[in-house]
């Protein structure tokens, strides 16, 4: 059976060591990869970053726009998914992104693609939809709660070092019950997962991490997974 394999960081931002790091673990020498930028509308300047990062690196890009209509684009999401190696998930509103995949049939062919062995992942609203729930900038005037996919039915926090309210809320909402134990990394911190399980931690530097963050008598207790730098 293929294994499945998730790979979130904290940021929705394109980095080299990250979608190298994603390319890497398929074991293909030149794999597909594919953007789906969805949360940000299909912006043309995310895309573009993309295109630039991978550039750098041995894949072959693939962009999966939801803004399309029939006359110009002939092939379906299901052929482009289907094809893919990589699926990276960029940042934005993670609210809309949900009810679009799921409008259009998409989340089922994301589920399918990572049941045969895909890829999967992405930073920000690219990390937070694969799990059963976090916080969401979606809504307007303050973060809520969004229900994920649950490919993985834990909680998760992206952005957990560098948006001061995100630490202390996902505490709260785990310790009120809002939330499941789950985990969440820094901007510049990723986690591998297999099979559900936690494989490692990875981090751009020393100063970023992942964890996993739960309660235990009453209090929350947040344990760094172990890791490693990658440049």
């Amino acid at each position: 059976m293929a294994k499945k394999q998730l790979f979130v960081y904290g940021s929705g931002r394109h980095t080299k060591p990250f979608l190298n790091h994603m390319a890497r673990i398929t074991g293909k020498k030149t794999p597909n990869i594919c953007f789906l930028p969805t949360a940000s509308g299909d912006d043309d300047a995310y895309i573009e970053k993309f295109y630039g990062v991978c550039s750098q690196i041995d894949v072959a890009p693939h962009v999966l726009k939801v803004w399309v209509n029939s006359y110009d684009h002939k092939q379906t999401f299901a052929e482009i998914i289907n094809a893919m190696d990589v699926i990276v998930v960029g940042g934005g509103n993670t609210l809309n992104m949900l009810a679009i995949w799921k409008a259009q049939g998409i989340d089922l062919l994301l589920k399918n693609a990572y049941g045969n062995g895909v890829v999967m992942g992405g930073g920000s609203a690219g990390s937070l939809c694969w799990f059963n729930g976090g916080t969401t900038d979606s809504r307007p005037k303050e973060l809520s709660i969004v229900e994920g996919m649950r490919f993985i039915d834990k909680s998760h926090c992206p952005h957990y070092n560098s948006e001061k309210s995100r630490r202390p809320l996902y505490h709260n909402n785990i310790l009120e019950g809002s939330l499941t134990d789950g985990y969440a990394c820094d901007d510049r911190s990723a986690i591998h997962f297999i099979d559900g399980k936690v494989e490692k931690s990875v981090s751009l530097d020393d100063e970023n991490h992942s964890y996993y963050v739960y309660i235990r008598e009453g209090s929350i207790i947040e344990e760094k997974i172990d890791g490693e730098i990658i440049s």
